[in-house]
């Protein structure tokens, strides 16, 4: 690649402003618990009073298509108001027993509290579980050796290799790169037909440009469920980075969503 590619290149990855500040001061959760709580109104909810006032207000009915983040706050904001403090604190205790595996519309409803969990991590800003196509994206850019596809999943201790690996290739380039070439692989590898089809970015073919490498790194994460990934944050004020690892959702495991859930 020519000088003046390279030069091009980079002038493509120029990260945008973002506020200098330490996370773990903007860290929301309160002392010894895993989770932030979710704000609403006067009120700050815990995960169970979260999913439990979600499923009073049947919120699982908009599990399809998935909705965004701010149409699920929306809705709990809604349902609290309808069942006011004593209300919820009714709903909260009968809904901590149901077990998932026979109700998939309480598995849905804790999912979704979980997603608004994350979102209101911090302080001034909103956050997200990474996409398929970021972590992909990250295992690209990391020195993570190539496997045939039958080989990798013979790998002894690969879960390893593979948190050192996106480790290593989240800061390989501006978060807003790592969005931004991520959404692309998604589309590529995930999307409709259509979007497999179009014409891919000019970004996305110079930084990632062997398309088995793509497939192969989309593939291991995607299928790794149980593997931790990183939040991506976006402050309030502009900007973004990438915040701590969050325990893992209902089931124990993390999100793979193919888009960018804010």
């Amino acid at each position: 690649m020519s000088a003046a590619a390279v030069d091009a290149l980079f002038a493509q990855v120029t990260a945008g402003p973002t506020p200098v500040v330490c996370l773990a001061e903007l860290d929301r959760r309160p002392e010894g618990e895993d989770f932030p709580t979710v704000p609403v109104g006067a009120l700050e909810l815990d995960v169970n009073e979260v999913a439990a006032a979600l499923f009073e207000s049947e919120t699982d009915a908009f599990a399809v298509p998935v909705p965004s983040t701010d149409t699920l706050y929306k809705a709990l904001k809604a349902s609290v108001a309808t069942l006011g403090p004593a209300g919820l604190v009714d709903v909260s205790r009968t809904f901590e027993g149901l077990p998932e595996d026979e109700f998939p519309e309480v598995r849905a409803c804790r999912t979704f509290a979980y997603r608004l969990a994350l979102s209101f991590w911090y302080e001034g800003a909103r956050a997200r579980p990474m996409t398929a196509g970021e972590l992909g994206v990250a295992l690209y850019l990391s020195d993570l050796h190539r496997y045939l596809r039958d080989a990798w999943y013979q790998v002894p201790r690969r879960e390893l290799m593979l948190s050192r690996a996106l480790h290593q290739g989240v800061t390989a380039v501006p978060t807003e790169s790592l969005i931004r070439l991520g959404a692309v692989m998604s589309a590529e590898l995930a999307g409709p037909a259509k979007e497999r089809q179009r014409e891919r970015e000019w970004l996305y073919k110079q930084a990632l440009p062997d398309y088995h490498r793509r497939r192969f790194c989309f593939d291991a994460i995607r299928g790794m469920r149980v593997q931790p990934a990183p939040l991506i944050v976006r402050f309030d004020s502009g900007g973004y980075t990438i915040g701590l690892t969050p325990p893992p959702g209902p089931g124990g495991m993390w999100q793979r969503s193919t888009r960018a859930e804010w």
